[in-house]
């Protein structure tokens, strides 16, 4: 069940083709109802032929495998994992191929670390504090461990309504919101500390506008406020949302801004997602893409973040 459990993210070896074509198959079938099938049997396969190769045996004498019971047990923890993958704001497409809608429930960070402390404590805590023998120990800490996550999921998604409910209330230089998103986030803290923060973005008929926001009282924080004006199409944007790269940005992206730079004849499109833009982190996104086209509109070059794509896909 770990190994199924962590099988979904096998999916990185697409980026070895290339970081544009990774991103675009980045939980993708992996991560869906039916691909997990065939995920789950490359795990119970393996341990089959671990199994064969030890000669058949098995820790506990006279118990041959059940594989199909043991299929099930790995199809479940599959599921674990896309549910974990869902409750952050990257999301996943579970109904792949049937439908590639990417869900997220956006009440977690990609690394949340009162979820780490909860389940670290049910696995160590029965070490030193449990008295039965033999195993199977733990089981009531593991239980709490898991009471505890889902109480986080439950108060950040109070949060997540109470943030954005605020936020569809309020008037934005005279506008009212189009769509409004409360994204919460972890960054460094002095003393070496960490700290949580909401990340807010409000779109408007106009703009968008990305700022750190009060849980309590869905007021933006001005210092770090941003106004990012609706950039017009062009020629060379609306050929790069065209691009392999484009399709699969823009399928992705919740509050894409795709803006044109030009590089001496050349004009590059730049993607970016602003689900992503919390405001300690702007500089470091790795989550942008870039799309460099000739004055003729070829596409002559693709990029996700820093990463060029050899050659471009398109």
């Amino acid at each position: 069940m770990t190994l199924a459990a962590e099988a979904p993210d096998l999916d990185v070896l697409t980026g070895f083709k290339g970081p544009v074509f990774g991103f675009a198959h980045h939980r993708g079938f992996t991560h869906s109802f039916l691909g997990l099938f065939i995920v789950c049997a490359v795990v119970v396969g393996f341990m089959c032929l671990v199994w064969l190769l030890r000669g058949r045996r098995t820790n506990i004498p006279n118990l041959p495998p059940r594989w199909g019971l043991l299929f099930v047990f790995a199809y479940i923890a599959g599921l674990s994992h896309i549910l974990l993958d869902f409750t952050n704001n990257y999301g996943v497409r579970p109904f792949w191929p049937f439908w590639e809608k990417w869900f997220s429930w956006d009440v977690s960070f990609i690394l949340e670390p009162p979820m780490l402390l909860f389940l670290l404590a049910g696995l160590l805590l029965p070490l030193f504090f449990s008295r039965r023998k033999p195993a199977p120990r733990g089981s009531t800490a593991a239980r709490l461990a898991l009471l505890c996550v889902v109480a986080l999921w439950a108060v950040r998604w109070h949060e997540v309504n109470l943030i954005e409910g605020a936020l569809n209330e309020q008037h934005f230089d005279s506008e009212t919101p189009l769509r409004v998103s409360a994204y919460p986030y972890w960054t460094r803290a002095p003393r070496w500390l960490i700290a949580m923060h909401w990340s807010a973005v409000v779109e408007t008929s106009k703009s968008f506008i990305t700022s750190d926001v009060n849980p309590s009282t869905g007021a933006l924080d001005p210092a770090g406020r941003m106004v990012l004006p609706k950039p017009p199409e062009t020629p060379a944007t609306l050929a790069a949302k065209r691009s392999y790269l484009g399709r699969a940005y823009l399928d992705w992206a919740r509050y894409p801004l795709v803006t044109e730079t030009s590089e001496g004849e050349d004009s590059i499109v730049y993607f970016q997602d602003l689900r992503f833009g919390y405001r300690s982190l702007r500089r470091n996104s790795i989550l942008s893409a870039s799309v460099k086209l000739d004055s003729n509109l070829r596409i002559v070059g693709e990029a996700m973040g820093p990463r060029a794509q050899s050659p471009p896909l398109d």
